[in-house]
């Protein structure tokens, strides 16, 4: 039988990063987290945290971090049943990976405040957040393919629709006679990070050949609209964030009428399933209204 007192301090040191604000937030001192990780160890037989900063997982310790959030959250949703208790001492973080244009656009307006839930979002490329679910770091996911994850339920939300934007100014410079693969490839590109394929994928499927610009890294989805509108380069953006600036024609499609929709899809743990429950009613309800 694991200790619960030891699972605490696992999960406690690998959401906040280090030992010294594990045990503020456990109300303990350094040294009793200290004790309770190693008394762990030796239970499991593995070492469980990499002391670093921050402080993370190893394996094992992310399998036994997944198992100790999974049943936090069981035991509130059966406490909530049986006794309706619900109390700040009694809530659970749910873990959820997101992609970063859902999270600056529509994912915020599904999350409601709850006094049993407290929210934990990784940020994460939609190609690669059901990974994050695959390997138990999560308990949800917002993913760009509907490939079923073992033991998760998947459904589909819709499409986040995108436009491929630049100012009228850089459109005059970099395509003064139309979008083409090699006018595409050599005007500067906006991209949040080496895992973001916006644009080759629009270029694939809007010029037949899929492009990879000289390129702009920008880690932020707001930033890419700001450097948009500042002329830095072309972007796949969120219709949401950019149709303002279009009507106001401070950007404009570099070709017209080519939206590009990215399928999205909510993955959630089937054994946490019921106290998700109105989580999962909530993305489902916010994505109709959002997507495409």
């Amino acid at each position: 039988m694991l200790d619960r007192s030891q699972l605490e301090a696992l999960v406690t040191i690998v959401r906040y990063g280090n030992f010294d604000r594990a045990a503020k937030a456990l109300n303990v001192t350094p040294s009793a987290v200290s004790q309770r990780i190693r008394a762990l160890e030796e239970k499991v037989g593995a070492v469980l945290i990499v002391r670093g900063q921050p402080c993370r997982a190893t394996p094992v310790g992310e399998k036994l971090f997944r198992y100790a959030e999974d049943v936090g959250l069981l035991e509130q949703g059966l406490l909530s049943e049986i006794n309706s208790l619900s109390s700040a001492e009694e809530q659970r973080t749910v873990a959820i990976a997101v992609n970063a244009d859902s999270l600056a656009t529509w994912f915020p307006f599904s999350l409601s405040a709850s006094e049993d839930i407290l929210y934990n979002i990784v940020c994460e490329d939609q190609e690669h957040t059901a990974d994050l679910l695959k390997s138990g770091l999560v308990s949800a996911a917002i993913s760009g393919h509907g490939h079923e994850v073992a033991g998760c339920g998947c459904r589909l939300l819709g499409n986040l629709r995108y436009r491929a934007v630049a100012t009228p100014d850089f459109i005059s410079r970099y395509f003064p006679d139309g979008v083409t693969p090699v006018t595409a490839a050599r005007a500067p590109g906006l991209l949040f990070n080496n895992k973001d394929n916006l644009l080759s994928q629009w270029s694939e499927r809007c010029l037949g050949y899929p492009v990879l610009p000289p390129t702009h890294w920008l880690p932020s989805t707001d930033a890419i609209v700001q450097a948009t509108l500042r002329g830095l380069g072309w972007g796949i953006n969120p219709e949401h964030l950019v149709e303002g600036h279009l009507k106001e024609g401070e950007l404009a499609e570099i070709i017209p009428d080519q939206p590009f929709d990215v399928p999205l899809f909510w993955h959630w743990s089937r054994a946490v399933e019921r106290i998700l429950a109105p989580l999962t009613a909530s993305v489902r309800e916010t994505a109709r209204k959002f997507l495409a």
